[in-house]
């Protein structure tokens, strides 16, 4: 799957899949956290220094998650797919 951008309010995300379910997300051109789904309803995101999981809620990671699901069942078609 290839990086893509998704949006959460009025802010742009790009996101990175590494495969497993885990992504890494930018935010304002930097890196800005690792998540994975942990299961149907819930992400986990990751710490930045030393890679363990976080199991804390966090809404935010979580419409990230939703968001990446449903972009995952519908991607946006690219100009050239348009055109065929």
């Amino acid at each position: 799957m290839e990086p893509f951008d998704i949006e959460l309010g009025a802010v742009n995300y790009a996101v990175f899949p590494e495969g497993n379910d885990n992504y890494v997300i930018f935010k304002n051109g930097k890196e800005y956290v690792q998540i994975q789904k942990d299961d149907a309803n819930q992400w986990i995101k990751f710490h930045q220094e030393t890679g363990t999981p976080i199991f804390e809620y966090d809404e935010e990671v979580n419409q990230l998650g939703q968001l990446i699901e449903a972009y995952k069942e519908e991607p946006e078609q690219d100009d050239d797919e348009l055109a065929d």
